[in-house]
């Protein structure tokens, strides 16, 4: 699947045509537009089927079966399909997974876990699974039975071996396990223990291993340790034990963990509970406060209150930047609103319309649905997004004829995908998994980008989300018409519910721990799930959002707001590659200003389509498309700076693609702006889901007057976003 991926995306860049781009539109009231269909009463408008919409029943010919790992009890319900313990469910369920700050590996009998020494390149960075520790029951009656799910949480997944059952509750210092009958243990090492020292009632064991590593186990009563060379082994126990490494094993550390060690999670969710607030909630056993661990995103959007207590010098080591101890049953984080609005933020003058207006008229012109070659869901949501912005800018700058052939575009594009008639191509529906796949992702595995395994279904959804959204703001009626197709296709990555009475898994893509999307689907990777393009993540719940507002409803609305500030957050935290932040390694940091593939446990400067050295493409693709939320996600004007001077010397390499250039330029236009227009005029093609007419509305909505927002500058960079 990856070379074929690799194989097609970089055919496009080399041999695929660019479409002409076209251009941002401006907040100032446009002259009088057409006037649409009549809008329905508001009640037939927002009156819900009785049965949700579903796409004609699919029978994969490559869709993994879940039943081995999963809880019987589970399988009745639409199953996460790329969730922070995928690996687990995925061909023998033994490759490793990053739940926070461990490394974790699981086999029949037994399970791994790791503190995971980082090593890095000027290339990448990554974790390196040892196993620190191995956890068993002696004398496992059946040695082939897979390890199973037995119930997962936004924040935690219960995993079952025969006699134990493991808590991985995520930013736990701990591991913890319930040894659910009486049984011998066996924990053993790839190290040297060195010394191990038993407190007087043994129930606590602390232990130095060769590799400078200190572990404390603690149990819910007396256990009978004794220990060999590199394994523990212990007389038969029934009860909580509980693993933590103590963090560079500073003894002074050691009274938090023992002081915590009585109160231990067993599931945790995340609630939406306010507008643009998450908050974390714990199911918690034991007794006594609970210790979590919070990441660098955590610590800036918690909400402090007296109920959590952070302690800045208990730190764990992460390549997502050092986790902290926070104390509390439950937090709430916060983040500034983002609000969602058709056009640019800030508008365009009057004076530069008319050549916007020039490149519309070609633009619009050259749209023809009859020569579409291309039955990919994704390229061919590109290009129904791309449109759709031709329809937006036009209504922004007062293009009123371009309006009507844009319109029958949309329409003769959209509707036979929405219809099922679509030739070679379609949308069905998934009951083994819980999800809409594709006629050609059914039958081959990499077809659509593994969209038929739930890889990128956010990208692809996305532009498709848009477009409809765009169609059902300019034509109420038609969106009446295929609003349950159009819902269908959000709730397949904007579910919030769970259990046997959704149809779709809870929020197929996002990671309400990480506070960002994955793309990796039903694939296993021996780093975990992964995400390349970040903008395309944001254009997901950005036209998630837009579609809410077309349709009036305020709580998609709410929910994808939420999601997309978000996934802003986290794009900014962990690809944007700050020259003075510190959190990657220095080598890192002097080669990139962006991550190529972000993985749970790996930070690439590849990318799964070019090498590290086509910069353009690694700066392109964190930016297409270019929507007036581009703007939010690149507000740092320094960041913006540092990014392009990176990215400028690639484009003198033979055979970069004039679609890339113009994404480079773009972003030079945010600090130099009539510099990025002399080259944009010059560009001789254009990404296809960009055109002359998106590109010069970028440029002329760039207020030369306003320099940004650096570091959150004299404003909010959220709170400036508004409607």
């Amino acid at each position: 699947m990856v070379l074929k991926k690799i194989r097609r995306r970089v055919e496009r860049i080399i041999t695929k045509p660019f479409k002409k781009p076209s251009r941002k539109p401006s907040i100032k009231p446009p002259s009088p537009c057409p006037s649409p269909p009549p809008e329905p009463p508001l009640p037939i408008m927002n009156r819900r089927p009785t049965h949700p919409f579903m796409f004609p029943e699919s029978q994969s010919a490559v869709l993994p079966d879940p039943s081995p790992f999963f809880s019987p009890h589970l399988l009745s319900s639409p199953l996460p399909t790329n969730s922070f313990f995928q690996n687990f469910v995925l061909k023998n369920g033994d490759q490793p997974e990053y739940i926070h700050p461990y490394l974790i590996k699981s086999s029949p009998s037994w399970l791994s876990m790791s503190y995971p020494p980082l090593f890095s390149t000027a290339a990448f960075t990554y974790q390196i699974f040892n196993a620190d520790l191995t956890i068993s029951a002696v004398d496992n009656p059946d040695p082939n039975q897979t390890h199973v799910i037995s119930s997962f949480n936004d924040l935690s997944v219960t995993l079952d071996i025969p006699n134990l059952r493991f808590y991985l509750v995520r930013g736990s210092p701990f591991v913890t396990c319930q040894v659910m009958q009486s049984v011998p243990l066996s924990i053993s090492t790839i190290h040297a223990i060195l010394d191990f020292t038993p407190n007087s009632s043994r129930t606590k064991y602390k232990f130095n291993l060769n590799n400078g590593q200190t572990w404390v186990l603690y149990s819910s009563s007396q256990i009978d340790l004794t220990y060999e060379t590199s394994k523990i082994t212990s007389l038969p126990f029934s009860g909580i034990i509980r693993i933590a490494i103590l963090p560079n094993s500073d003894s002074k550390l050691e009274p938090v963990l023992d002081r915590f060690s009585s109160c231990y999670p067993v599931s945790g969710d995340a609630v939406f509970s306010a507008p643009f607030c998450v908050e974390y909630k714990w199911e918690k056993k034991g007794w006594g406060d609970l210790l979590m661990l919070a990441n660098p995103l955590h610590l800036r959007l918690l909400d402090h209150n007296p109920s959590n207590k952070i302690l800045d010098d208990f730190k764990y080591k992460s390549i997502d930047g050092d986790l902290v101890g926070v104390i509390g049953d439950s937090w709430v984080l916060k983040t500034d609103p983002v609000s969602v609005a058709w056009h640019s933020i800030k508008g365009v003058k009057e004076e530069s319309y008319q050549e916007i207006i020039n490149a519309l008229v070609k633009d619009v012109d050259d749209l023809d649905s009859t020569s579409i070659s291309t039955t990919s869901s994704y390229f061919y949501g590109k290009l129904v997004a791309r449109a759709a912005r031709l329809a937006l800018i036009a209504e922004e700058v007062g293009h009123v004829d371009a309006m009507p052939k844009v319109q029958k575009y949309l329409k003769d594009t959209i509707e036979p995908w929405l219809d099922g008639t679509f030739d070679g191509n379609g949308f069905l529906h998934d009951k083994l998994w819980g999800g809409i796949i594709t006629k050609q992702g059914c039958q081959d595995s990499s077809a659509d980008f593994g969209f038929g395994i739930y890889n990128d279904h956010h990208y692809h959804i996305g532009y498709f989300l848009y477009a409809i959204a765009v169609l059902a703001k300019l034509d109420p009626v038609w969106g009446r018409r295929y609003r349950p197709q159009a819902y269908a296709l959000m709730a397949d990555i904007m579910t919030l519910g769970r259990g046997g009475n959704a149809t779709y898994t809870r929020l197929r893509c996002f990671d309400l721990w990480k506070l960002h999307s994955w793309a990796g689907g039903l694939t296993e990777f021996a780093d975990g799930r992964n995400q390349e393009s970040t903008s395309e993540a944001v254009n997901a719940y950005y036209a998630a959002a837009l579609l809410g507002l077309a349709y009036g409803d305020t709580h998609l609305v709410s929910t994808s707001s939420l999601l997309l500030a978000m996934e802003i957050h986290a794009s900014r935290a962990w690809w944007h590659v700050k020259e003075d932040e510190g959190l990657y390694d220095q080598d890192f940091v002097n080669e990139n200003r962006v991550v190529g593939v972000l993985w749970a446990n790996k930070r690439d400067s590849g990318l799964w389509f070019a090498p590290a050295d086509w910069k353009e493409c690694r700066l392109g693709i964190q930016v297409l498309p270019l929507l007036p939320i581009t703007e939010v996600l690149f507000s740092d004007v320094g960041f913006v700076r540092q990014l392009v001077k990176w990215a400028l010397p690639a484009l003198g390499r033979e055979g970069v693609g004039e679609g890339w250039k113009g994404f480079v330029y773009a972003l030079e236009g945010v600090y130099e702006k009539e510099v990025a227009l002399e080259k944009i005029r010059k560009l001789s093609g254009f990404d296809d889901g960009n055109s002359s007419s998106n590109l010069l509305w970028w440029i002329y909505s760039r207020d030369e007057d306003d320099q940004g927002y650096e570091g959150g500058g004299r404003h909010c960079w959220f709170g400036h976003y508004c409607h």
